[in-house]
């Protein structure tokens, strides 16, 4: 099968959930015998989409990844104000503010239209599948292709304010299938649009023979035997981070003790000094790995997610955790497999953290819990079997319809 997957960032420094969650699948279709094509932007960072990829074509783990420039960098001052008033404003919010905002929040690209139309036109693809909804990228090109070629969406969504947006609303009826990262995903979708289209709730695949170094982690960041709390993602409010970082400070002040917490992931805000926080910043895989390999207890505290790749992980590798009880999704993961806490509120948080810190038995417990959840709905053949089922009807019923 011919894929084309479209996507605001792509590359092996991207770390962000929505951009890996795409880079595996091209990756491990590609693997399968596809032949998988990605066209993406020349922007590294979120934060202001600057081209800082050279441009052209490259091959990335078999996968052809071409690279387009955007326009122009996002401005902070313009963009700023935009996005307070725009999903985070009173409703209803006038349709060419929200035009504005999307053309701000970016990544503003303006040869992916015509690139995509001429693909489409030419049929050198037997699936479009875009990744999340949020972006310029999805927005713009799903309109360049829809009814010429089959095409997929992987919203990513998770109850945030942008979704809530009118200007989304014909995002989500153009695919001709979605493809959801949870449960709870393809419910809050249906609740916002009122459709139920062609899907599958997919998940997102993990190989379970994976380990790290938890040793070579502790001498890097001279943490010594002290037991330690990781979080693993963007260090951003809207993850949760500041919320983390007041939780386990209130923690420590009444708890002393050696308790750490660890911090991995890029840095979007600044977090305040504490002797007990060690900040890695963005670290790679390998060295994720053993930050999860030796921590007690993963927190998974954002309250906007459709999966969370992080929490499988640290399942993986049989780690308990505590997650957002404000997230339909975690709580959901936590109570199907048994092996995480969900907290809503610091005293919710302490309780928990404080006996997972106390009880190894029923830390252990739960870690097995989660890895056994995710070896029996999350491994890769088990994910991309019913990936394939998906595209195969798809494209079945384009051919039926061609007829």
């Amino acid at each position: 099968m011919r894929l084309l997957y479209v996507v605001q960032r792509y590359g092996e420094e991207v770390a962000g959930g929505a951009e890996l969650h795409c880079r595996q699948f091209a990756t491990r279709m590609a693997r399968r015998g596809h032949d998988v094509e990605v066209v993406t932007t020349r922007a590294r960072s979120y934060v202001d989409w600057a081209n800082e990829y050279p441009p052209g074509t490259v091959e990335i783990d078999g996968v052809h990844v071409h690279r387009l420039p955007t326009a122009r960098p996002r401005h902070p001052a313009r963009f700023g104000p935009l996005n307070d008033r725009v999903p985070w404003g009173p409703r209803p919010i006038a349709r060419h503010l929200q035009l504005t905002w999307m053309r701000e929040q970016g990544p503003y690209v303006p040869e992916l239209v015509p690139w995509l139309a001429e693909r489409a036109g030419n049929s050198a693809h037997d699936v479009v599948v875009f990744f999340t909804y949020l972006y310029w990228t999805t927005w713009a090109g799903l309109p360049a292709t829809a009814g010429r070629v089959p095409t997929v969406l992987h919203p990513t969504a998770h109850d945030e304010p942008p979704l809530s947006l009118s200007l989304f609303d014909a995002t989500f009826r153009l695919p001709d299938a979605l493809a959801f990262s949870s449960q709870e995903e393809r419910a809050l979708v249906r609740r916002r649009f009122r459709i139920d289209p062609p899907s599958a709730v997919l998940g997102i695949g993990f190989d379970l023979d994976v380990a790290g170094d938890a040793d070579a982690f502790r001498r890097t960041h001279a943490i010594g035997d002290a037991a330690y709390v990781v979080a693993v993602g963007r260090v951003d409010a809207a993850k949760g981070a500041d919320e983390l970082f007041d939780f386990f400070a209130a923690f420590k002040q009444r708890h002393p003790g050696p308790l750490k917490l660890v911090v991995v992931g890029e840095p979007v805000q600044t977090l305040p000094p504490h002797p007990d926080v060690i900040i890695t910043g963005f670290v790679d895989e390998a060295t994720k790995r053993g930050a999860v390999e030796g921590a007690t207890v993963l927190v998974q505290p954002s309250y906007f997610e459709s999966f969370s790749m992080v929490l499988a992980e640290g399942w993986v590798q049989r780690r308990p955790a505590l997650v957002q009880g404000h997230c339909e999704t975690l709580v959901g993961h936590a109570r199907r497999s048994g092996g995480a806490i969900a907290y809503r509120g610091y005293a919710e948080f302490e309780a928990a953290l404080e006996l997972l810190t106390s009880d190894a038995g029923l830390a252990r417990s739960l870690g097995e819990s989660g890895r056994r959840y995710v070896s029996s709905h999350y491994t890769w053949d088990v994910v991309l079997g019913r990936y394939e089922e998906l595209l195969g009807q798809i494209t079945s019923r384009a051919r039926r319809g061609a007829r």
